[in-house]
């Protein structure tokens, strides 16, 4: 028995035609119609299919719920097929039927049985059905073209009425030196926000809520990084167990939000409301003076291996949009462990992503974008290089020039990891100040509570001035400045903070992995017992007495090494309350409470909360903790001291041979102000194991004496009087692993 299909009026053709090929996509048109195009260079022929909702009472996955129209279009012109068709409205669902080779061998996988999905849909409706007719990358069992039909069971885009560009001098315009960047999921930020209505809670719109705004404000946020909201799906192996693809590294849209984390109101309204309320988040979040960057996925598609899914590029033109091998038969080149790569060296795809990245930055209104994998998108024929036409172009684009641009600076292929090589002006995750903190005051620690050697400092010292090494080769040199580095000790990938501090090893059966998936690199420090506390028991109950004390102390430090070096620091969205993730390293395939921001906060997390705040506004409050431009160890011009300075535990200056003491576990770093009414800040790290009573170093002329300010040893910071008044003039008592920040006001 032949299975059920949509219902398909007569092939018509455009009523009018168009010598001039139209933008890619499909758009509304003054005369109530649509211009049409879509890349398809390797096809026969292409039909725009008008999708009709006629049995709104059936299931989404039934065929009979739908009817369909198929028009035929021109082309191709350079590869474009296109027309124009009138009296079609905003809300209308459409897709594509391909004609053209099936020959999986040379890389050709057209098959007209399959609804493709629109990569310029600005909005998209339903979900995606994971059975034949989707799966197997449009094959049947026999490896020939699968004839069944997907309509019913794929997405289909939705026209969506032409928006006009927001003002640019609505944007904030943080300068880079002042950013504090928070990164955060949508849904997982404010889903259990009690201060959030329910409605709105994990949605676009609970984001921009004044109680999510008055807490960014408050710990003295200026750049929200949103994790990925294009459209996405799941990878068909994690929905086979029942997971999904929660972080939104799985891109189906690169123009279309992802309709999950808008309202139900605005689902219910259709794809121009959701994009509505994206619109409405940025206006928000900039009303309050707080920037917006996407995560954006470039790199790869959800469509995954050519044995996978069938939905949109793979069916349009496979061996344009995906990077091949060359062999025959034709194989994909996968450099980013997702089983497909966008192929950069190709025209059409360096302006899908550019096109795509212009549309949110002028119709929605974003600030800039993280860049995932970014090595991916500046590969040429012979590897990476920044002179690539992409970076070249975010370099020189009117709109695209003036945004914040971060870049992911490493992917999986041969030559994956590019920290520093990015040209400016953008900005880069740098790695290595994350895997220096950890191993100074984690890895390296650990090691000497069991008797074995401790590392020196040398490397945290490079990280803390703004890592000149990775970041000061251009030309003219030193021309990016500290700010180009994006310093983090944790992000989305990876321990939190509270679990960096609470596990010698990852636990991630959750994920249904057997605890193979992420990383073993952790270098982290469970302080002698593997896990959190149970319930109910805390820092007075043994044997945690001895551990949670040392656990929080810890955590401090690496928040003050974070906020205190020179660069652009990044928080993950709940490390400032001590968010656990139960020690799972890689939960992105956990929408659940394993990845929820838990805002209900126990004394020890809400001394963490404040101690965030205090740090942060420590570094809006001193321009010496700000720093523009790399340090030059000497004085700058109509400046009386060198820009920065380094002193041993006796308040002695560091030289060469002090530098070459592998051991040392004890620095001390004095910022000037660069103002004469700015204060000098000096920061003391011990990393060692004992106690020790320091020498400071003399405060700089014109300034008045040393003033503790702030001590990780302090549960929280309650002011300088916590320090000890007994101390004699110009030294400290300094603890054992903490941090301590001395101010001389002018």
């Amino acid at each position: 028995m032949e299975a059920a299909r949509p219902k398909v009026t007569p092939l018509t053709r455009p009523t009018r035609t168009r010598s001039h090929v139209p933008p890619l996509g499909v758009r509304t048109t003054p005369d109530g119609g649509i211009d049409v195009a879509v890349l398809a260079s390797h096809a026969h022929g292409v039909e725009l299919c008008l999708i009709d909702v006629v049995a709104p009472e059936k299931d989404q996955h039934d065929p009979e719920r739908y009817a369909e129209r198929r028009i035929e279009l021109d082309g191709p012109t350079y590869g474009v097929w296109h027309g124009h068709v009138p009296d079609v409205a905003p809300g209308q669902r459409y897709g594509f039927r391909v004609h053209g080779p099936w020959d999986p061998d040379s890389g050709m996988r057209h098959n007209p049985a399959k609804l493709i999905l629109d990569p310029y849909a600005r909005g998209i409706e339903g979900d995606l059905a994971y059975v034949p007719a989707t799966l197997r990358g449009g094959a049947d069992d026999d490896g020939g073209p699968d004839p069944e039909d997907s309509l019913p069971f794929v997405p289909h885009a939705v026209v969506t009425a032409e928006l006009p560009a927001l003002p640019r001098m609505s944007r904030p315009r943080v300068p880079w030196a002042d950013t504090v960047v928070y990164e955060a999921h949508v849904r997982g930020l404010t889903l259990q926000h009690p201060g959030v209505p329910e409605e709105l809670r994990g949605t676009y719109a609970g984001l921009a809520h004044p109680a999510v705004i008055e807490h960014l404000q408050a710990l003295g946020v200026t750049t929200l990084e949103l994790l990925p909201i294009h459209a996405s799906t799941a990878e068909p192996w994690l929905a086979g167990r029942g997971l999904t693809n929660y972080w939104g590294y799985s891109t189906m849209g690169f123009f279309a939000p992802h309709a999950a984390y808008a309202t139900a109101a605005a689902r219910e309204a259709g794809p121009a409301a959701v994009v509505d309320e994206v619109r409405g988040m940025v206006q928000l979040l900039h009303e309050a003076g707080i920037e917006v960057l996407l995560d954006v996925v470039y790199n790869h598609t959800c469509e995954g291996g050519d044995d996978a899914l069938h939905l949109s590029w793979r069916g349009l033109d496979n061996t344009l949009y995906y990077l091949h091998d060359g062999g025959t038969p034709a194989r994909l080149a996968d450099v980013t462990g997702t089983g497909n790569t966008l192929d950069f060296r190709r025209t059409r795809v360096v302006q899908m992503a550019l096109d795509s990245l212009r549309y949110w930055a002028e119709v929605i209104g974003v600030d800039g974008y993280r860049f995932d994998l970014a090595v991916t998108l500046g590969r040429d024929h012979d590897g990476y290089t920044p002179d690539h036409p992409f970076l070249s172009a975010l370099r020189t684009d009117p709109v695209l020039s003036g945004l914040k641009l971060v870049a992911e600076p490493w992917d999986v292929g041969p030559g994956g990891w590019q920290t520093g090589r990015f040209p400016a002006p953008m900005a880069e995750w740098n790695d290595r100040f994350r895997n220096a903190t950890r191993s100074f005051w984690l890895e390296s620690a650990r090691a000497g509570s069991h008797g074995a050697p401790m590392h020196g400092l040398r490397e945290l010292t490079t990280r803390l001035a703004g890592s000149a090494d990775l970041f000061g080769h251009s030309d003219p040199p030193l021309m990016r400045g500290p700010v180009a580095s994006v310093n983090y000790v944790t992000a989305h990938d990876g321990f939190t903070l509270a679990d960096l501090v609470s596990f010698d090893h990852k636990h991630n059966q959750a994920n249904g992995e057997d605890n193979r998936d992420g990383t073993d690199d952790n270098r982290s420090w469970n302080h002698g017992i593997e896990g959190h506390a149970p319930e109910g028991d805390d820092a007075t109950t043994e044997p945690w007495s001895a551990v949670v004390p040392l656990r929080r102390r810890s955590q401090r430090n690496l928040l003050a090494t974070l906020l205190l070096a020179a660069g652009t620091p990044m928080i993950t969205a709940g490390d400032e309350m001590g968010r656990t993730q139960g020690g799972n390293n890689n939960a992105y395939a956990q929408d659940t409470e394993i990845s929820w921001v838990d805002w209900d906060l126990d004394t020890a997390n809400s001394e963490l909360l404040a101690t965030a705040r205090y740090l942060v506004g420590l570094r809006a409050e001193h321009a010496a903790l700000r720093a523009e431009s790399f340090f030059l160890g000497s004085p700058r011009p109509g400046e009386e001291h060198p820009d920065l300075l380094w002193y041993d535990a006796d308040g002695a200056p560091m030289d060469g041979e002090a530098w070459s003491h592998e051991g040392r576990r004890i620095i001390q770093m004095l910022r000037p102000g660069p103002g004469d009414d700015e204060a000098d800040v000096l920061c003391v790290l011990h990393g060692g194991l004992e106690d020790a009573e320091l020498t400071l170093p003399e405060t700089l002329d014109g300034a008045g004496p040393w003033q503790r300010v702030w001590s990780s040893t302090w549960d929280a910071p309650e002011g300088p009087e916590q320090a000890d008044e007994e101390e004699a003039p110009g030294t400290a008592l300094v603890e054992s692993l903490s941090v301590e920040v001395f101010v001389a006001r002018r």
